[in-house]
């Protein structure tokens, strides 16, 4: 444990650094007067992306391959018991997630079965804290508090009507018959889901630890296939060393987890393969004859797949036995799943980080470039006033009045701009908008309704991944459209009055394209013309749908947010060059016009804008110093760059 919570430690310390590096940036360009819109908005987002940072691992098995019992030797041996219950048979009814949330107190909150009922998805309810049951944990009663953990296991027997109508029945399954009793009832889960907030150490630095129930809940619980484990940066896929894979298994592992990067194999209850008749050489050969075999079926490395004994890892631990822990070989697991899990999110928060980074000073370069621009152009006009009489010096002034009426026009046709910029703002929120997706969404249920079988329902949602992606098209185009007229705008101001403009922020829907394609891969893989046909209408179908629907509109939502902030800086850096600029021409006028009068000395004003050159300079070499100390907070323990690759 002391060295998972070490690895987390110096993980919670790098991304400290990061943020106070990112933060004494921010206040220093807010001081240098080098925020805009844009700037804010990209800096509020890296450190909101370092505040919130999350790192997930999702324990996915069939049940009794000892799930809950790896959990509690991997995190929760300190305790001294187990945390999570486990035991022969099933022991993890619904997906529990265990986390820490400063916001609730020590609790588990539970969401109940009947929520299955209605069109609303396991992350719809997140947002609605009185759809959940909670119940304190009592942390100085470790009885007590196993106690209160045993409702993740707790079930409930009900009529196979109500049992349909949660979606938890099919008639087709013909297996489903020896789960009912002598009265006809079935028996399912108490709850739906459940969320337990525990201040453990690991969990504090921000580990999310998701245990699922058995495989068959998968299907039945659209939130993990759609959601949870596909968000999980690392997937522990528990196997039994006597059993290896069965026909479930490598159903799952290829519909719902499949190799690649943090899918890690767990090979659990090797125990079973001690025997005490033979030689712990010939036992470990076993082992690895079973893991190699495993990793052959699953199509892995055999490297991937890590032999434990979760059960003697966790007494080992407990009992501080150090033999019978290094031969669970849990040392193993843990090295791995840290050393990879960590690492790897950190080259995707470097990688985002190194692009707003680069970003922030190349606006910020141009803004200081068109400061020493306008000094320069102002001490030449200044210089090349020495030895002139008066007259020449009005011509300037006259000149000076010419450039700045020119300026006003040219802001006057930018009016113009902004109406058009108006107009395709609107007219882009009409196919991105969510009235939009909603009213496709409840087309979609109303077809379902009119069906009387799961076949009839995959046009519908065919049809509705059509739509979803071809409003997505048309939005592109119009970001397209705003793009390229303002990319225009920026030349025509750069090119007739001599400002220094980077092309205009870039955005792109790519990312929400991506998500809906894998959204709908996902659906395409649970409801495969095989399936549909197998599945009876009435339930599986429809739930997985309304997840569909909450997550389709959570990227279209995500989408909307970042369009709208967007929308709002873009012209940002015009706007802010433009007032430069317009400021930079009054005092120019002014600086003559007291030169004209007499009321200046001319040396005076060029040894002050002398003066003003030399702090701008200090100014950029600040900025390169203060961007270089994120950049080198950044990549404090930076693999190298073919260690990441592989």
């Amino acid at each position: 444990m002391s060295i998972m919570v070490q690895d987390f430690q110096t993980y919670t310390v790098w991304r400290q650094a990061v943020v106070k590096a990112l933060e004494n940036y921010r206040s220093w360009v807010a001081q240098a007067g080098l925020t805009d819109a844009a700037t804010s908005q990209r800096i509020a987002r890296a450190l909101a992306r370092l505040a919130d940072d999350k790192l997930s691992v999702a324990f996915v098995a069939e049940f009794s391959r000892g799930k809950s019992e790896l959990i509690n030797a991997l995190f929760f041996a300190d305790y001294g018991q187990r945390i999570l219950p486990s035991a022969a048979g099933r022991t993890t009814m619904c997906p529990t997630e265990l986390m820490y949330d400063a916001a609730y107190p020590p609790c588990i909150r539970l969401l109940p079965i009947e929520t299955r009922a209605s069109h609303m998805s396991t992350s719809d309810y997140r947002e609605d804290p009185s759809a959940w049951t909670m119940l304190p944990l009592a942390l100085d009663a470790g009885d007590e508090m196993s106690e209160t953990f045993k409702q993740v296991s707790m079930t409930k027997f009900v009529t196979i009507a109500e049992a349909k109508r949660f979606g938890l029945y099919d008639e087709t399954d013909p297996d489903i018959a020896a789960t009912l009793d002598d009265a006809g009832m079935i028996e399912i889960s108490l709850w739906r889901h459940a969320i337990i907030n525990f201040p453990h150490p690991l969990l504090k630095q921000g580990l999310v630890i998701l245990d699922t129930p058995g495989l068959n809940a998968i299907g039945t619980e659209p939130e993990l296939t759609l959601n949870l484990i596909p968000s999980a940066h690392a997937v522990l896929f528990i196997l039994a060393a006597e059993t290896g894979v069965t026909k479930s298994d490598i159903e799952v592992w290829r519909t719902h987890i499949g190799p690649g990067s943090g899918r890690i194999v767990v090979l659990n209850k090797i125990d079973a393969m001690w025997d005490e008749l033979k030689s712990e050489a010939e036992n470990n050969s076993e082992i690895e004859r079973q893991q190699a075999s495993v990793a052959h079926m699953l199509a892995v490395d055999a490297r991937q797949v890590f032999p434990v004994s979760a059960q003697k890892a966790l007494v080992g631990k407990i009992n501080g036995d150090m033999g019978l822990l290094e031969k669970s070989r849990l040392g193993a697991l843990e090295a791995a799943l840290f050393n990879e899990m960590i690492p790897a999110k950190q080259d995707i928060i470097r990688k985002q980080l190194a692009d707003d980074i680069n970003a922030l000073v190349a606006t910020q370069q141009g803004m200081l470039a068109a400061r020493v621009r306008d000094i320069v152009e102002q001490l030449q006009e200044l210089k090349s006033l020495r030895g002139k009489n008066k007259s020449v010096i009005s011509h300037m002034m006259k000149r000076v009045e010419v450039e700045k009426k020119e300026f006003d026009a040219s802001l006057f046709k930018l009016q113009g701009t902004r109406a058009v910029f108006a107009r395709l703002s609107t007219e882009l929120y009409t196919t991105l908008g969510m009235d939009i997706v909603q009213k496709d969404i409840e087309k979609v249920r109303e077809a379902m309704e009119a069906s009387r079988f799961a076949t009839g329902m995959r046009g519908p949602v065919k049809d509705f991944f059509d739509q979803a992606r071809a409003n997505l098209d048309i939005s592109a185009g119009k970001i397209t459209e705003i793009s390229a007229m303002m990319e225009i705008m920026y030349r025509k101001f750069a090119a007739e009055h001599g400002l220094t403009l980077a092309v205009p922020m870039a955005f792109s829907i790519d990312k929400y394209r991506r998500e809906l394609d894998k959204i709908e891969d996902v659906y395409s893989k649970q409801f495969g013309t095989t399936t549909l046909l197998m599945t009876s209408r009435s339930s599986i179908m429809e739930r997985f749908f309304d997840s569909i629907a909450s997550r389709v509109r959570r990227t279209f939502r995500a989408a909307n947010a970042d369009v709208e902030a967007w929308l709002k800086v873009i012209m940002s850096p015009l706007e802010a060059q433009i007032r430069q600029h317009k400021d930079q021409l009054k005092h120019r006028l002014a600086s003559i016009q007291r030169i004209h009068d007499a009321s200046d000395s001319l040396e005076t004003k060029i040894s002050s804008f002398e003066t003003s050159q030399h702090e701008v300079e200090t100014v950029k070499a600040r900025l390169t110093l203060l961007a270089g100390g994120v950049t080198s907070a950044m990549n404090v323990g930076a693999r190298p760059r073919e260690a990441v690759a592989a």
